[in-house]
């Protein structure tokens, strides 16, 4: 793992022992660059995280080499096209321990899997005064579709709160749960807060009541090991481009007894057997979920991401992970005047805060000039924000090829913003 030039930079301590963040860093390529004349500092990748040379590798071998459609082609490149593709979902499905590869739908990203189940699944079995579950903490996408799906069919939208901490109210979730619940929809980890919900808890109440439920696993599958079958959820997703992936590309993971009840959303190519003017055929799982040309080379890139997730001992990225975002939790809300948003006890990658007296987009702006990149506004969770009384908040976002040094720096350009707006 080394950069184009085939050296590693000189190694600084490590937090924790066993993981050589220098390591990782020579492997992304874009992290080698520098913002406004300042080295870049990355800090954004609950966002998009950035992507390995491998990744982009694999992407650019499949379009030098094997360029065609899958599925459809006795030539050679298309065999070829999809072996690889093909491959990529077995490695979803190990990646998320599901017991079938029939099980994992290739889909645009979290949002498109979430709309699916809710049009596929969720929808025929919906009347009016029917209630959907979700919580406080979710992203736009996780509420928006169900919002829709209200409209349509008369069902009920149904909140379960977040307290001050940005911790599900676990007795008001249960409390929720009532005879007219027909599905749950619920983020494994918040992308405003960093809340990691805990989902094994949620799983064994939600199914207690004879529900099925969904986890939005986006912003968890970058930074924590997910086994679908320990879990025990019924529909899980993730988009690739937060897991070091292309964009564009993302999985739905299903028990394989719901997706052959359930009936696709989107028709076209690939996810038919057979077509006549009277009578269609769908295709078998889990392609009848996949209509149309599928993003051959991010499904392919998404496997060669798992891959290089999965080249480094996941127990000890998380305690790096961890570390670091203790380590930056303190630094940051050490500094006189912000604010920290979303205290959990259990937390991942994110630092959610605010200055007092500076709005956060300019915060930003100051940052940006720095060589620093952050999120500043209301990160798709309008609701979180209106929870806490805030416009905005800055989102610093960290993976496991950010250092202490670059937390340092961005403490040192919090002051220079201080100043700045003092």
């Amino acid at each position: 793992m080394t950069t184009a030039a085939g050296q590693l930079r000189p190694k600084r301590e490590q937090v924790s022992s066993g993981f050589d963040v220098d390591r990782v860093r020579a492997d992304f390529p874009i992290l080698q660059q520098k913002v406004h004349g300042k080295p870049l500092i990355y800090l954004d990748s609950a966002a998009t995280a950035q992507k390995p040379q491998c990744v982009i590798d694999a992407i650019v071998d499949y379009y030098t080499r094997i360029n065609a459609n899958v599925h459809r082609g006795i030539h050679l490149l298309s065999q070829k096209a999809t072996d690889a593709y093909e491959h990529a979902r077995l490695r979803v499905r190990d990646f998320l321990h599901a017991q079938w590869i029939e099980e994992i739908v290739f889909v645009r990203g979290t949002t498109e899997a979430i709309n699916l189940v809710a049009q596929s699944f969720v929808k025929p079995r919906l009347k009016p005064g029917d209630h959907i579950l979700i919580s406080a903490m979710e992203h736009h996408s996780n509420i928006v579709a169900w919002q829709i799906l209200c409209e349509q069919t008369g069902a009920l939208l149904k909140v379960a709160p977040i307290d001050d901490t940005g911790e599900l109210v676990m007795e008001e979730f249960q409390r929720l749960l009532t005879a007219q619940t027909r599905f749950v929809s619920v983020a494994h980890v918040s992308n405003a807060l960093g809340t990691i919900n805990p989902v094994r808890a949620i799983v064994e109440l939600v199914h207690r009541h004879g529900i099925p439920i969904m986890l939005d696993g986006a912003q968890a599958v970058p930074h924590l090991p997910v086994n679908v079958r320990e879990i025990g959820c019924d529909f899980y997703t993730f988009s690739g481009h937060k897991a070091f992936g292309p964009t564009g590309i993302g999985a739905l993971y299903a028990k394989r007894e719901w997706l052959e009840d359930m009936s696709p959303y989107q028709s076209g190519g690939d996810m038919i057997k057979s077509v006549t003017f009277e009578k269609t055929e769908y295709n078998d799982l889990p392609y009848k979920f996949e209509a149309g040309t599928p993003d051959i080379a991010g499904a392919i890139g998404l496997g060669a991401a798992l891959d290089y997730l999965e080249s480094w001992d996941r127990a000890s990225v998380v305690e790096y992970e961890h570390q670091l975002l203790t380590y930056a939790t303190k630094a940051i809300g050490s500094v006189a005047g912000i604010r920290l948003s979303g205290t959990a006890r259990e937390k991942a990658a994110v630092v959610s805060f605010v200055l007092d007296g500076v709005h956060a987009h300019d915060l930003g702006t100051v940052l940006d000039r720095e060589g620093i990149a952050i999120r500043t506004g209301h990160h798709c969770a309008q609701p979180v924000m209106d929870r806490f009384g805030l416009p905005a908040t800055a989102r610093v976002s960290l993976a496991f090829y950010n250092t202490r040094e670059e937390i340092d720096a961005t403490v040192v350009a919090l002051h220079r913003a201080i100043e700045v707006f003092r």
